[in-house]
């Protein structure tokens, strides 16, 4: 037996907000200080950073828990399987369902609940619930899929990575700009083919690295509401990145046996264009090489960061072949890898 990924569907919000569209914030340092450059100075060193042209978010009207429905959905109709013989529904996001322009995050019910309440599915059998682990958190999900069915406990279980960045960023503050929503969903299940998950990596940092993504206050010293945001230590989160995930990949993929040589690609969270490449280019120089063309395929540039689904919607989307030049053929070695809040850090070793 096997455990392979058989469906997978996305969900990629309609609204597109360009670069152009921040030249009208006001952004301020974090003590509220003004910023002694242009926005269209700022912008462009963003962009030059991150790679990032453009981002989604979602219409005001749609909740975290609908945008990962839809993607379930995808999934679900993908697999070709009954809706009712799913056994875990297991939901990575972050910050809950936030209505548009409200204070608070809604997590009562949990949203892999209101997934599965959407999804209609009666059987009460199928198990509901949510991870909390940063951006790594569909990666996360998919391993504990894995270890339900290796155990015997499921034979089948919905992963879903679901964000939207949109409704908790603070638009003060020039990280703003990364942030975007999105959704992607696999069915995780036992299989008499070869391949699939052939081994994982996770690990966690807190003694410095905790806080280096946190909630906090806006950066504009005049705003005095209770509102929280997401905020990071971008330059800690860099230096920690580089430092401790090409040895993660390079730790996994000597666990699975498989040479370097033989890996296809690497769907890295896009995080940041310029980290992601700093990360998988160390990573081939731990095994004396250069990091091949194509390998680390990217939508940072147009969909942004969204958090746990970069991961799970960039797989779908070259599955389905909506990502120009870019796909993956049956028998090929890819490794999913993430960094993010926590500090987290994992990856699988895939053969499709």
């Amino acid at each position: 037996m096997t455990i392979r990924i058989t469906g997978t569907g996305s969900y990629i919000p309609s609204i597109i907000e360009k670069n152009e569209d921040f030249y009208n914030h006001e952004f301020l340092n974090a003590d509220g200080s003004s910023i002694n450059s242009t926005n269209e100075v700022i912008v462009e060193k963003f962009k030059a950073i991150t790679g990032i042209q453009e981002r989604r978010y979602i219409k005001k009207d749609l909740l975290n828990s609908d945008i990962a429905f839809y993607a379930s959905q995808k999934a679900i109709e993908d697999a070709k399987i009954d809706k009712e013989s799913i056994d875990y529904i297991i939901v990575a996001h972050n910050y809950g369902d936030v209505k548009h322009n409200a204070e608070q995050s809604d997590t009562v019910p949990s949203i892999a609940s209101r997934v599965k309440h959407l999804l209609k599915i009666e059987n009460p059998r199928c198990v509901g619930y949510d991870v909390l682990f940063g951006c790594p958190g569909w990666i996360e999900g998919v391993i504990q899929a894995k270890a339900f069915i290796a155990s015997g406990l499921a034979k089948r279980c919905l992963v879903v990575g679901t964000e939207t960045l949109s409704r908790v960023i603070d638009k003060h503050d020039r990280d703003s700009m990364i942030y975007s929503d999105g959704a992607g969903a696999v069915i995780v299940e036992e299989s008499d083919e070869e391949g699939g998950i052939l081994t994982h990596e996770t690990a966690t940092y807190t003694l410095d690295e905790a806080h280096f993504i946190y909630f906090g206050e806006t950066n504009h010293p005049e705003i005095t509401d209770q509102r929280r945001y997401i905020k990071m230590y971008g330059r800690k989160i860099y230096e920690f990145a580089l430092t401790n995930v090409p040895l993660a990949l390079k730790s996994c993929l000597d666990k699975s046996g498989v040479s370097i040589n033989d890996v296809k690609k690497i769907l890295i969270h896009q995080a940041n264009e310029k980290m992601d490449e700093a990360i998988v280019k160390r990573f081939y120089k731990l095994h004396n090489m250069e990091m091949p063309d194509g390998v680390m395929p990217m939508t940072i540039n147009t969909l942004g960061n969204s958090s746990v689904a970069t991961v799970p919607t960039l797989y779908d989307m070259i599955l389905k072949g909506e990502l120009e030049n870019q796909q993956i053929n049956k028998g090929d070695i890819i490794i999913f890898a993430s960094v993010g809040a926590g500090m987290n850090i994992n990856a699988i070793v895939y053969q499709y």
